[in-house]
């Protein structure tokens, strides 16, 4: 398992103003939507990524983390995937901070991480989450 130490959940909720929701469904009845949707409502800036939308919950959609403008500045991208393609995502995060300079935090729902992909952030000094509810911690936030 990997040697990298973990960011703290809530400073990084603290700092962060722009979530990427990679694997937002359009279904309120999915955990993703539900978090979302969550994350509006609380005042975060949340862009839905799927290949399959074009919009949702009102806010534009996008293909790939990397269809992103460049000039949009992103705190935590918030996966929620199956964890089979979670390292392609961190792949993802690592070319997004090469092309823009910037390091967002990976954030892996329950039972979303994996060694691989842990290890991948580690590489590329990606602040990496693992296996947490962002809920859970934005209903612990002071």
């Amino acid at each position: 398992m990997s040697t990298l130490e973990l960011p703290n959940p809530q400073e990084i909720l603290k700092k962060a103003n722009v979530v990427a929701v990679v694997g937002c469904s359009p279904d309120p009845y999915r955990t993703s939507n539900y978090a979302a949707n969550y994350l509006k409502k609380r005042g975060y800036t949340m862009i839905p990524v799927n290949p399959s939308e074009d919009e949702i919950l009102g806010e534009k959609c996008y293909p790939s983390l990397n269809d992103i403008p460049s000039e949009t500045h992103i705190d935590i991208v918030n996966v929620f995937r199956n964890k089979r393609y979670t390292q392609g995502v961190v792949e993802e995060v690592a070319q997004w901070k090469m092309n823009t300079g910037q390091n967002p935090a990976i954030w892996t729902q329950l039972d979303v991480s994996s060694p691989q992909a842990e290890l991948l952030a580690e590489k590329h000094n990606l602040p990496y989450i693992r296996n947490v509810c962002i809920m859970v911690e934005l209903d612990h936030l002071k």
